[in-house]
C-alpha cells in the first residue's frame, strides 16, 4: 500500500511540474515570434493570452476561417512546442501562400530558428509582400469577430 501511495505522489508532482513547464514556456513575456513586424509580433503574444482562456473559440476561429480541422488545432495547442500564436502564424500564412497549414507547420517545425519571418519568406510572403498585408488585414479581421481591442505598442 505504500509503494502506490509513493507512486501516486510521484505521478502527481511530475504532471504538476509538466504542466508548469508547459505555462511557463508559452508566457506572453518570453514569447518572440520574430514575425518581421512588431505591429503583428504583439498580435500572437496577445493571441496566446486570448487562447489560454478562450481555447474554443481559438479553435473555432481556426476551423471556420482558416479552414484548419478542429481536432488538429486542439491537438497542436497540446504540443509543448507550440503555442497559440504559432498555430495561428502558421495557419493563416499558409492561407495567404496557398498552402495547406500542414505544410507550414511541417515548414516551422524543420528550421524556425531566425522565427517566423524566414519562415514566411521560404513561401514567398515575407514582410512587405502583398501575402504578408494580407496576413495583416486577416489579423484585424479575427480580432474585429472576436470583439477583442487590438494590443497597442504599449502592451
Amino acid at each position: 500500500m505504500p509503494n502506490k501511495r509513493i507512486c501516486r505522489n510521484l505521478l502527481i508532482g511530475l504532471l504538476l511540474a509538466v504542466a508548469a513547464g508547459g505555462s511557463l514556456a508559452q508566457s506572453p513575456g518570453e514569447y518572440s515570434p520574430r514575425s518581421g513586424d512588431a505591429w503583428i509580433d504583439r498580435h500572437l503574444t496577445d493571441i496566446n493570452a486570448y487562447a489560454e482562456r478562450y481555447p474554443a473559440s481559438f479553435a473555432d476561429e481556426m476551423a471556420r476561417y482558416y479552414a484548419v480541422p478542429r481536432g488538429y488545432v486542439e491537438a497542436m495547442m497540446k504540443q509543448p512546442d507550440w503555442t497559440a500564436g504559432d498555430i495561428y502564424m502558421a495557419c493563416a500564412l499558409a492561407k495567404v501562400a496557398g498552402q495547406p497549414c500542414r505544410a507550414v507547420v511541417r515548414e516551422w517545425s524543420r528550421d524556425h530558428a531566425e522565427g517566423w519571418q524566414s519562415v514566411a519568406e521560404r513561401l514567398e510572403a515575407g514582410p512587405g509582400s502583398a501575402p504578408y498585408r494580407r496576413l495583416r488585414q486577416g489579423l484585424t479581421e479575427t480580432y474585429a469577430r472576436w470583439s477583442r481591442p487590438q494590443p497597442s505598442a504599449r502592451d
